[in-house]
This record gives structure tokens, C-alpha cells and sequence, in this order.
């Protein structure tokens, strides 16, 4: 009897890390979404030893994909068959799901991206990493200080009957106009309305000015949870807007395709199972001084072993690393 092979997709971000299993038809069969909490190797250390005990009996990992801003990181934890951005990671998933799909609006707690698809390809994408205005932790700051579990926002949002105007350009002049209208006072079901309308207007005219926004609309990351930023969505675009079943762990998803795609061209998995996950991992940086780039490189260690070197714009030491390893193998 043949092992079912199972294939693994990794997103680690600022906010958070997420997990997935996936099956040969890329169903998802397991997902976890974990705070990275500012511990992103203790953190996905924990959340690999979970997913390995629910994987089915008599299943294997056949490869391995990673995404994220932490992607260097969690690729050198696990081996990772695939490293890609997210850009391509989401692109992926979203095709594989949705083949129509021509934009995909992404905002997560620290960033935010649009990816454009034209004839089944990415032809375009932005991202904003500047401004926290459009970003799911400005709604998260908001419902803290209105005293409001941010599950609860969108389904209030909803029932707004008048929404206020709330300043969305900047997170700092938000919330002083939040304040402003709460004196006022407006009902809270309007000025959550406001404030989901003013993230979308911000969205809108940073990360997607100038760009083409067609249907069908695909709306994922952590907020698209989140009914009222939805529902403005539609309304400010006049297209409805598609929330996929696994929104807030797409990337994953995404990278978890590519590795199998990757497997299926006849790449062998470098992944060298769930045991080699459980040594002591440390990273630790240092600016390289060879130029005026002044490169910031990042070493990661392995219990005690240079396991891996990124950061360097020109090869310089990660390409020592590689050579220095494919050495001590012709030895």
C-alpha cells in the first residue's frame, strides 16, 4: 500500500504563521494560524510538531513550500523545496481556486498588496509597507480603544444606517477624527462603518491607484474575516467580492502548490522530516562592509552549525556558504 503523499505550505509574517497540509488535488487537509508574537522560530517550531500529529495514518511530506517575509528563515528551518514572495504564492492559490479571478485585494496586520491576473498570470501588484492605515492592526487599535472585540466589528458595521466620515489617510488623523465624532455623539455602528469605509478609501488610493481593478474580486488575508471592510469593498468598487473558504491562510496555500508543482517536474524534497525540526535554532546578523550597500547579512544556525546566509545583494556570502558545503561533500 502506497503512502498518501502530503504536501506542506508554509506563510511566516509579521503578524502571523500559517500552516497547511495539503493533498495531490490541493485539498486543504489541515491549517493552523498562529501569532508570531515576535518568536517566529519558537513559534513555527510549535506549529510544525502540531501539524505533524494530526497528519493521517500512513502519510508523508513529498515537498515543501515557503512564503513570507520570514520565508529565508523558515526555508533554512525546514529545508523548504520552494522559496517564493507572496506575490506569487497568493497568485498561485487564487488560480487554483478561483481560474477567473483577475484581482486579489490582501491586507494582512502589518501590510497590505494587490495582485492584478490577466490570461491566468500576474501581470501586475503593489504593496504598501508604510502606513499602518490600511493595515488589520489599525482596526485592531480601533476596536481596542472603543472597547469592541474586533470580532464583533464587522456584523456592526453592517448595521450602520448613517456612517460618519472618518479621516483615512493617515492612522494618527483617524483616530483623533474617530474621538472627534464619538463627542459628537455618533452611534458606534456608524463610526465602525467610517472607519471600515475610510481603510478602503486608504487601500483604494495607495495600493490601488493606477491599477486596473476588474472582476471576479478576490478579498483574503486576516481581515477579509471582517463583513464591513467586505461590504465597503463592494460598494466602493460596484462588483461583488469573492472571500475564498481558507482567506486567511492563502500564501500558505500558495506555497504548498508550488512545492508539489516543484516535486512534480521531478525535483527530489530536500525535506528531511519532522525530527530534523526539533534541534536548537539561532540566527544572528552583521553588516557587511565590502561596499557601500552596507548589506545587512543574516546567519542562521542549526545547534550550533552555519546552516544558512541571506541578505547580500551580490552573492558574496551566502555563494561562500554554498561552496564551502559543496566542498566538504567532494571531500
Amino acid at each position: 500500500m502506497s503512502k498518501l503523499e502530503l504536501f506542506l505550505g508554509l506563510d511566516v509574517g509579521s503578524v502571523s504563521i500559517n500552516l497547511v497540509l495539503l493533498d495531490q488535488r490541493y485539498r486543504v487537509l489541515e491549517k493552523l494560524y498562529l501569532r508570531t508574537q515576535g518568536k517566529p522560530i519558537a513559534v513555527l517550531s510549535e506549529g510544525l510538531e502540531r501539524l505533524h500529529h494530526t497528519m493521517p495514518a500512513g502519510s508523508t511530506i513529498a515537498g515543501v513550500g515557503v512564503t513570507g517575509s520570514g520565508r529565508e528563515l523558515a526555508g533554512a528551518m525546514v529545508d523548504a523545496d520552494v522559496i517564493k514572495n507572496e506575490i506569487t504564492a497568493h497568485g498561485m492559490a487564487v488560480l487554483q481556486s478561483i481560474p477567473d479571478a483577475q484581482t486579489i485585494l490582501e491586507i494582512g496586520g502589518q501590510d497590505s498588496k494587490i495582485i492584478l491576473l490577466r490570461n491566468g498570470v500576474v501581470s501586475d501588484f503593489a504593496m504598501n509597507t508604510v502606513c499602518a492605515a490600511g493595515t488589520g492592526s489599525f482596526l485592531d487599535r480601533q476596536a481596542a480603544r472603543l472597547n469592541i472585540p474586533i470580532q464583533d466589528f464587522g456584523s456592526m458595521a453592517l448595521k450602520s444606517r448613517s456612517p460618519t466620515r472618518i479621516a483615512g489617510r493617515c492612522a494618527v488623523f483617524a483616530e483623533s477624527d474617530m474621538i472627534h465624532k464619538q463627542q459628537m455623539g455618533c452611534s458606534l455602528e456608524d463610526i465602525i462603518k467610517g472607519l471600515c469605509e475610510a481603510l478602503v478609501r486608504n487601500y483604494l488610493n495607495n495600493v490601488g491607484k493606477g491599477k486596473e481593478i476588474l472582476p471576479q474580486i478576490v478579498f483574503q488575508g486576516g481581515v477579509a474575516a471582517n463583513e464591513g471592510i467586505r461590504n465597503s469593498f463592494e460598494e466602493a468598487l460596484g462588483h461583488p467580492v469573492i472571500v475564498p473558504e481558507h482567506y486567511d491562510v492563502m500564501g500558505a496555500v500558495g506555497a504548498g502548490i508550488l512545492a508539489h508543482k516543484a516535486i512534480q517536474r521531478g525535483q527530489a524534497t530536500k525535506f528531511r522530516g519532522f525530527h530534523s525540526i526539533r534541534g536548537k535554532f539561532t540566527a544572528k546578523s552583521f553588516s557587511c562592509s565590502g561596499c557601500a550597500n552596507l548589506c545587512e547579512i543574516v546567519e542562521f544556525f542549526s545547534d550550533g552549525n552555519i546552516k544558512a546566509r541571506w541578505g547580500d545583494r551580490c552573492g558574496k556570502w551566502s555563494a561562500a556558504l554554498v561552496n564551502n558545503s559543496q566542498a566538504d561533500i567532494l571531500a
